[in-house]
């Protein structure tokens, strides 16, 4: 009986979820939940070409200041990013950075702020697949360095607080009970998303760079939300972290070639 090894099965050729093949992205890749933020990080990039739209996964490669830079849309929840890391991987991704929305757990952040993550809670079972629940889920510090450096040295001309720490990573969205909620707000953790521990725990195994940066949300401690309107502060926490995350991506590269 041949037991089906997927890993050395999928290396190295096209991928089934992504549908992307070795060539199609680059060292560095932008992960956004939503596929319409895709498009809006194509937007930044020079000579961006739509490169793969399969699923939740929508892909576009082009430039920025002479670096081949990818985005591809991950989706919501642990699952569907781990299959996209995985396959992103598979075809020649180094550095991945999930760039997101998030929910935040600390009174005095606001909508539009930046979030930096430090580590994760694993509140999920997907990173269980891949490690013991007592394996921290952490991102590769060099990389985080030098988004936290770039969005401290950027903040005042985006016109954003900028903040670091430990997140959360939660399954379910319509889960969080006021009390759960609470208690990651007590625990200090500073926000709450849906997809990080997955990133840097497969990232961790595959030895590759992962890092996070959120826009915040909502704050969900003082119930600053908006669900029923469209979220401006959230657009444009968008635009900053896209721009902190390709300049961050730059600096990264230029300390390689030191």
């Amino acid at each position: 009986m041949a037991i089906l090894d997927k890993e050395s099965k999928t290396f190295g050729r096209k991928q089934y979820h992504i549908q992307l093949s070795p060539g199609d992205v680059g060292e560095y890749v932008l992960l956004p939940g939503d596929p319409a933020r895709s498009d809006r990080v194509a937007g930044y990039l020079e000579n961006a070409k739509l490169v793969g739209n399969n699923r939740e996964h929508r892909t576009f490669t082009g430039f920025y200041k002479g670096i081949k830079v990818s985005v591809t849309s991950t989706g919501m929840g642990c699952p569907s990013t781990s299959i996209a890391v995985e396959e992103l991987i598979n075809i020649g991704a180094e550095c991945l950075i999930r760039i997101g929305s998030t929910g935040a757990l600390q009174p005095d952040l606001k909508i539009g702020d930046l979030l930096i993550s430090t580590g994760s809670m694993k509140n999920e079972g997907t990173s269980r697949f891949y490690v013991p629940d007592c394996f921290p889920a952490v991102p590769d510090f060099d990389l985080t360095r030098t988004l936290i450096d770039t969005a401290l040295e950027m903040k005042e001309n985006l016109g954003c607080n900028v903040y670091y720490g430990i997140c959360a990573t939660d399954d379910a969205f319509y889960g969080e009970t006021p009390e759960w909620i609470e208690n990651l707000s007590k625990l200090g953790c500073l926000n709450v998303e849906m997809e990080s521990s997955a990133l840097f725990t497969v990232c961790h195994k595959r030895k590759k760079r992962g890092a996070m940066i959120s826009a915040v949300s909502g704050n969900l401690v003082n119930a600053d939300v908006v669900y029923e309107t469209e979220n401006t502060g959230l657009v444009e926490g968008w635009n900053r972290e896209i721009q902190v995350v390709l300049e961050a991506i730059y600096r990264f590269e230029q300390t390689k070639k030191i």
